[in-house]
């Protein structure tokens, strides 16, 4: 990378034990991670189902920490108050489910919440190019979403170094964030290619110690964040 970007650390309750989550979500915040990645699927647009509102606002008190919202949902225009209201402090929408996309992030910015936009895999860089300037984060999704635990897809590298380019032609600050496979072994490649949030499931929360694995994540993204 030609600049710096402190690397923000948003450890992802997909993968979390969903009876201790109040005492799971301390432990990464005991680590000192950045932010809660929030994974909302609704069976649909994506091949799985995981949580709402109500579960966000029940451990929204029990932590300070930044609400990172990724609703991979086929119509997430009907519920982003809904996420707001529950404690969302930033709300991702996907490219490929909101034909309205400007409408949705402007909602989502009229609430008082960031707004970001998700591409798979498959969505091309250049689906960007007419709301990069709306957005305050584009999330690039390195594994198809739907489930945790999945590898790494290795061409997300060359995406990730194509929406940096983007973004800093955009003139704005934008957080470039991944989501997808993210352990010690990619976190200073996604950060050497352009990202500055990185989101990680099952590396943090299937560690028998969640505060070292959130430690040794942002070490592993360290050597590379340096100009």
């Amino acid at each position: 990378m030609s600049e710096h970007h402190p690397v923000i650390i948003a450890p992802s309750l997909l993968s979390a034990d969903f009876a201790q989550l109040k005492d799971q979500v301390q432990l990464a915040e005991q680590g000192g991670a950045d932010w809660i990645h929030l994974d909302v699927m609704d069976g649909h647009f994506v091949p799985n189902l995981t949580f709402g509102p109500l579960v966000i606002e029940s451990i929204r008190k029990h932590t300070r920490l930044p609400f990172d919202t990724h609703l991979m949902m086929t119509n997430p225009g009907q519920f982003i108050d809904d996420f707001r209201s529950a404690g969302a402090d930033i709300i991702t929408v996907h490219f490929e489910t909101c034909p309205h996309l400007h409408r949705t992030i402007q909602h989502i910015r009229e609430t008082g919440a960031k707004a970001g936009v998700s591409i798979n895999p498959s969505t091309p860089v250049l689906a960007l190019n007419d709301i990069i300037s709306d957005v305050d984060l584009v999330l690039v999704m390195s594994v198809n979403p739907g489930f945790g635990g999945q590898s790494f897809i290795e061409n997300s590298l060359a995406k990730l170094r194509d929406v940096r380019r983007l973004v800093k032609s955009s003139g704005h600050q934008i957080h470039v964030e991944v989501d997808g496979g993210i352990d010690a072994d990619t976190a200073g490649r996604v950060v050497e290619a352009g990202a500055d949030v990185l989101v990680s499931g099952y590396f943090v929360f299937g560690s028998p110690d969640i505060p070292a694995s959130v430690r040794i994540l942002r070490q592993s993204a360290r050597p590379y964040s340096a100009t």
